[in-house]
């Protein structure tokens, strides 16, 4: 089964989420959850062509988070049963599916050691580093608010602007329009260790 989704603001997918694995053909979402303290926890933002949430299908206790359209998306689901006869009965899925799970869990430590032990200007220059890496124009485009970063990085928007706002005074970045430029990467290099 094949679904278009709106970006209508981030429309929560709310039905579509309970669907065993959703992949992901185009578009973009983001995936949330909220503490019981009310504080909302943002996982990461995932671009197309991915599969969402695998750790719901493989362990069957229900999806881990929200997921909600950041753009137009379309969506396809996979019944939890033939997911799990393709990753029983064909090496390649088996090994590919290990070696994606085990990129995220060692992300996630990486994350969970960050948000234990770094002050947020650190956290806030490594995730710049990580995302000029890979932009094709090694410009930085922030996510859509500053609440969106602050969840990303587990501080509040008030703490992240801040950041921005040093890291932009010390000359390290530039910033307009939601493009980061990075003026000195090696001295963001020495701000992102702590």
């Amino acid at each position: 089964m094949t679904r278009s989704v709106s970006d209508d603001t981030g429309q929560d997918w709310g039905a579509l989420a309970k669907i065993p694995l959703l992949l992901l053909l185009r578009g973009r979402v983001a995936a949330t959850a909220t503490t019981s303290a009310g504080r909302v926890v943002r996982f990461g933002d995932f671009a197309a062509p991915c599969a969402l949430d695998k750790v719901a299908v493989i362990d069957g206790r229900g999806h881990t988070a929200t997921l909600t359209a950041l753009t137009a998306c379309v969506v396809r689901s996979l019944p939890r049963d033939l997911f799990l006869t393709l990753v029983d009965c064909t090496p390649a899925v088996r090994g590919h599916v290990l070696r994606v799970l085990a990129g995220q869990v060692r992300s996630q430590q990486k994350q969970f050691a960050a948000t234990a032990t770094m002050h947020t200007e650190a956290r806030l220059a490594g995730w710049l580093l990580e995302n000029a890496a890979v932009a094709s124009d090694a410009r930085v485009t922030l996510p859509d608010t500053q609440e969106c970063l602050a969840d990303l990085l587990g501080v509040t928007r008030v703490t992240v602007n801040r950041a921005l706002t040093r890291l932009r005074r010390n000359g390290l970045i530039a910033v307009e329009h939601r493009k980061v430029d990075i003026l000195a990467p090696e001295l963001l290099r020495l701000r992102a260790r702590g």
